[in-house]
């Protein structure tokens, strides 16, 4: 007996040439030109003020630290400043990541909180949390001073760590929990039925499934944190205790009013640094945390 093939089954695989409907070559063409030239145009308009500031740190430059030949002179007298840039380095490294880890651990509960339980006054509580954002960010500051005078952590890296948190709830809540909303619930009921707790569903299962949202998170939580301006100026007293932003900002103003542009320079270097190697670094996670909810229907 003898089987004659009646269709034939054509499989598109990943690398094939899949021409876009609808176009040709020559107005793909047309189009990817100008395209091509307004993005690069474009990222050029953002990067180019960094350029310029990168190179203007170690540039000669008359009333600054690099008078004669290119070098690190503005950078040598931006680490002796004061109490030194280490300190400062280490003041802002901690105020981060503190942050970074209440705001992970609070978003996460509480998004998976809210994503996966009902509990009387649910919505209620989730809104009240996003309407921080609806409060301007410079009119708690001073409330917020007197409470933690109150409790004895105003002068702290760790109260400014706790304000820093706050404000960054109503954006993280509503990350994680729509990280958590685009999971299904399948999943979860799989593993009760495979043993697991509550919390152990959410441990071994869960997070890794919303690990683009937690980096999502983290990474906005950190950018915050580091280069936070306003929220050390009200709560440090101490000059040691400040963060870089604020050592940078007293650097800046020299004797008799003179504003020190190389060491500004060098300073706004050594803020952007750490931040684009994280983005670098973490930019694919980070699209799709953003991405992690967009299509749930």
């Amino acid at each position: 007996m003898s089987i004659t093939p009646t269709a034939k089954t054509s499989l598109s695989l990943p690398g094939d040439n899949v021409r876009e409907p609808g176009r040709t070559r020559t107005q793909r063409l047309f189009w990817g030109i100008p395209y091509g030239i307004f993005t690069t145009a474009l990222a050029l308009l953002f990067i180019g003020p960094m350029i310029w500031t990168a190179v203007s740190s170690v540039a000669p430059s008359p009333g600054t630290a690099q008078t004669h030949g290119w070098g690190l002179g503005n950078y040598v007298q931006l680490a002796t400043f004061q109490a030194g840039i280490i300190t400062y380095i280490a003041n802002s490294l901690f105020v981060s990541l503190l942050t970074v880890a209440l705001t992970l651990f609070i978003s996460l509960t509480g998004g998976y909180a809210f994503a996966r339980f009902k509990f009387p006054g649910k919505n209620v509580l989730f809104l009240s949390t996003i309407a921080i954002l609806m409060v301007p960010y410079s009119t708690l500051l001073i409330p917020l001073y007197v409470l933690l005078n109150s409790v004895g952590l105003q002068n702290s890296l760790v109260g400014v760590s706790l304000v820093l948190t706050m404000f960054q709830l109503p954006f993280s809540m509503f990350m994680m929990r729509i990280s958590f909303e685009s999971v299904p619930r399948e999943i979860d009921d799989a593993a009760m039925v495979d043993g697991c707790s509550t919390f152990s569903t959410l441990r071994r299962v869960l997070i890794p499934a919303v690990k683009p949202g937690l980096i999502t998170v983290g990474l906005f939580a950190f950018l915050t944190a580091w280069n936070d301006f306003v929220a050390p100026l009200i709560l440090i007293n101490d000059s040691d205790k400040i963060t870089l932003p604020l050592a940078v900002a007293n650097v800046r103003i020299q004797a008799q009013g003179v504003v020190n542009y190389g060491v500004t320079e060098a300073g706004v270097v050594v803020l952007a640094f750490p931040c684009i190697i994280l983005f670098l670094v973490l930019q694919r996670h980070y699209v799709r945390g953003f991405m992690s909810g967009a299509f749930k229907g």
